[in-house]
């Protein structure tokens, strides 16, 4: 239906209805004078658009400061990273490794013994050079004593005549006695005579005495083994003068014997080690020359008390030779087994740190460390036994730095955490 009534309707002007006719007012545009008619919504759009702009504005700002203020946190948050160290740390192990304690070793004969003659004289003969094996008893030497035989003749000769004396002083008292009960001759007199006879009889006893003694130094001509064993030394040859005794200036050992069947050998053990070495115990003992070969052995004994000097405990092991394996003097290493303890740990080598007050080593508690001091009980090498100032749940760094703090913040490396 057209509504401009046959005309036409200019293009921008705004028509009027109504329901009760059908006659349209049309009113004209007024186009260029917006002064003073503005549109009726106009206002209010701007201060919308205006108050969008300023949250806008303010929103921009928010978010600027907000990712200014993350980035400083990620980077304060780098820093201290890569202040606080990254640690491997590991945990002691409970109790300690028995070890096997090798010391050096002296061996000894059982029984050994440097022979000297008793009496002067020659040597007349010797029968066993050295490395012989003599028995007990064996004669081995002979000397010639013409002086203590000249002795011994005129002793025996002495003897004979204070024999004779002594048996007419004998004689004489019967006498005098039964002339005494005969009141032939004085008391005095009988009692004289008596005294006489018992006076001879004690220089018969002196006389027997002399000659024991003579006879004595006698069969010291004859050299003879005091025991069982090997001749390791002859000092002598036929007719060499021969001293008497051991206590002269110069005394001349002609030989000396030494039993080995049985051996001793004695190690010094440490006195750290001392109370871990116990008579009866076994051990057994090795040679440079033959390392592979083990002569077994027994503690038999020890010295306890340790040497002020050394801070050593004397150990005596005896050991079965009657193989000669061993000989006297050699260099051996006696091999002891020290049980390990119950109430140490066990750390690697690779954890101490030496600083001025003492040893250390570091424990990470609560993120921080603490140098804890602690005492070395056993050195096995590659680890240590520690008597004191660990327990099996601390957690020790490996491989510590020397610029490590007690108080330090650290971060343990998860990964290798417990590696060793």
């Amino acid at each position: 239906m057209s509504l401009n009534g046959g005309r036409n309707v200019e293009e921008g002007m705004p028509v009027q209805q109504t329901t009760d006719s059908a006659r349209v007012d049309v009113v004209p545009a007024h186009r260029g004078d917006a002064s003073n008619h503005p549109p009726a919504g106009g206002q209010g759009n701007a201060k919308v658009i205006g108050i969008l702009f300023a949250i806008a504005l303010i929103a921009a700002i928010f978010y600027g400061v907000h990712v200014r203020s993350a980035h400083e946190r990620e980077v304060t948050k780098a820093t201290e990273e890569a202040a606080t160290a990254t640690v491997n740390v590991t945990h002691p192990q409970p109790g300690s490794a028995a070890q096997e304690l090798v010391l050096p070793g002296n061996v000894q004969a059982f029984t050994e013994a440097p022979i000297y003659s008793r009496t002067n004289g020659y040597l007349k003969k010797w029968y066993f050079d050295i490395g012989s094996r003599v028995r007990k008893g064996q004669l081995l030497a002979e000397i010639e004593t013409p002086e203590v035989d000249q002795q011994l003749q005129q002793s025996k000769a002495e003897l004979e005549r204070i024999e004779a004396n002594m048996q007419l002083a004998g004689v004489t008292s019967n006498r005098w006695q039964s002339l005494l009960a005969k009141h032939a001759v004085s008391q005095q007199e009988a009692d004289q005579a008596r005294s006489n006879y018992i006076a001879a009889q004690a220089a018969v006893d002196a006389s027997k005495a002399n000659v024991r003694r003579l006879e004595q130094l006698q069969s010291y001509e004859k050299i003879v083994a005091p025991f069982d064993g090997v001749i390791t030394v002859r000092n002598t040859d036929i007719g060499d003068l021969i001293t008497a005794g051991s206590g002269s200036t110069n005394p001349r050992e002609l030989f000396h014997l030494a039993a080995m069947g049985k051996l001793r050998v004695y190690a010094s053990v440490p006195e750290v080690d001392a109370d871990s070495i116990h008579n009866g115990d076994k051990a057994y003992l090795t040679q440079d020359s033959n390392p592979s070969v083990k002569i077994p052995g027994v503690i038999v004994r020890n010295a306890n008390a340790i040497d002020h000097a050394t801070r050593t405990l004397n150990v005596e092991v005896d050991v079965d030779n009657r193989d000669g394996a061993l000989l006297p003097g050699a260099y051996v290493f006696v091999h002891f087994h020290v049980p390990g303890g119950s109430n140490t740990v066990t750390i690697p080598a690779n954890t101490l740190l030496f600083r001025s007050e003492g040893l250390r080593t570091a424990v990470v508690r609560n993120n921080h460390v603490e140098l804890a001091p602690i005492t070395i009980g056993h050195d096995y090498g590659s680890t240590l036994e520690v008597t004191s100032g660990l327990t099996v749940s601390d957690e020790i760094v490996l491989d510590p730095s020397d610029s490590l703090t007690s108080g330090a913040p650290v971060r343990v490396n998860r990964q290798t955490k417990g590696s060793r």
